[in-house]
């Protein structure tokens, strides 16, 4: 009976031991996967300047690395900023009147009362609304921390990759179990896959801004530029996208005593703003790093349930990448037939 050798069985245990900690430091830092997946997203598109910066201009890589990111820190979060902004005064306004918006409120759900022959303000629905406020405000402002903590955290890898990419890479290359080429078809197409969706999400929101606002100018919407900046946030939202605007935009046109106008505005949302999504992102998508709509449409639902909000670039990366390995381990590993020795 052959024996084992103490080589083959020193190279298990080891495997197993590497295995062993690298489920443990996933499972304990996995909270921080959305963060390194940021961070490499913004790495893919900020490494070009980053050498140009170092390589051409001769700057030094700490000071490249800080001005890249200060950049893309005031451009990811200036729209953040003034939603903030402009939501803060309607707040701080609500707050101040809060018994004048109260008695509109009942206002109106009385006036549907009375013309539907319904009751809404009863103690029992009003107990349902407390409890589910008193559950939800906790979930928002935990979200909105650990949102902080990922954008920290992003940054702080992100620094890292910017200042070491050039080892980064090298290091990648040395320790991938793949072929030359397909080591580099693999970043290629990553990097393409990553350019694809980072641009593409955020371009078409903002088709679809201006689409809206267009709309919104013709039908005389108050405060047109804050349905626009609401309209691009949400438009980046998968499933719903930017109906969390102009839907609530047409139910308030009704509530104004405006229906022609709420009409309009809900025909103009579904038929034109919506398609704008429908079409454009799988165009765009699609010219831009060759995804089909298929792999966008099933990476974004896959993509958000596994990573969040982050899930819209990183869903359908997920997917090509899958398919990108596939075809990679095929090049690798398949064994080509010669021609046929047997006789016809």
């Amino acid at each position: 009976m052959q024996q084992i050798s103490n080589n083959v069985i020193r190279q298990i245990l080891i495997l197993l031991i590497v295995l062993l900690l690298g489920t443990v430091l996933f499972l304990e830092l996995q909270s921080f996967l959305p963060a390194f997946l940021g961070a490499y997203t913004l790495y893919a598109l900020l490494r070009k300047w980053m050498f140009v910066l170092q390589s051409k201009y001769k700057w030094n890589r700490n000071l490249c690395a800080a001005l890249l990111m200060l950049l893309s820190f005031l451009i990811i979060l200036l729209p953040i900023i003034l939603l903030v902004n402009m939501m803060s005064s309607r707040i701080a306004f609500a707050i101040k009147h809060s018994s004048e918006v109260l008695e509109t409120i009942q206002g109106y759900v009385h006036q549907y009362e009375q013309k539907y022959k319904m009751e809404i303000l009863t103690p029992e629905n009003i107990n349902k609304i407390s409890a589910w406020g008193a559950q939800t405000l906790p979930k928002i402002l935990g979200a909105t921390f650990n949102t902080l903590t990922t954008v920290v955290v992003m940054y702080f890898i992100l620094y890292f990759m910017l200042v070491d990419g050039r080892k980064m890479e090298s290091f990648f290359y040395e320790w991938v179990p793949l072929k030359d080429e397909n080591a580099l078809l693999l970043r290629k197409d990553l990097n393409g896959m990553v350019f694809s969706n980072a641009i593409g999400i955020p371009l078409i929101a903002l088709l679809q801004g201006v689409v809206g606002f267009v709309g919104y100018l013709i039908l005389g919407v108050k405060e047109p530029v804050f349905w626009f900046v609401i309209t691009c946030i949400t438009a980046m939202l998968p499933v719903i996208g930017a109906a969390f605007a102009y839907v609530p935009l047409g139910l308030l046109l009704f509530a104004n005593g405006s229906p022609g106008k709420g009409i309009i505005m809900l025909v103009y949302g579904f038929g034109v703003i919506g398609t704008v999504d429908n079409v454009f992102r799988f165009w765009l998508q699609k010219k831009i790093g060759d995804v089909h709509p298929m792999i966008t449409v099933f990476g974004v639902i896959i993509g958000v349930n596994l990573f969040g909000f982050i899930g819209l670039i990183f869903g359908p990366i997920l997917i090509s990448l899958f398919l990108l390995l596939i075809k990679i381990y095929i090049n690798e590993f398949s064994v080509r037939k010669g021609p046929s020795n047997m006789p016809e």
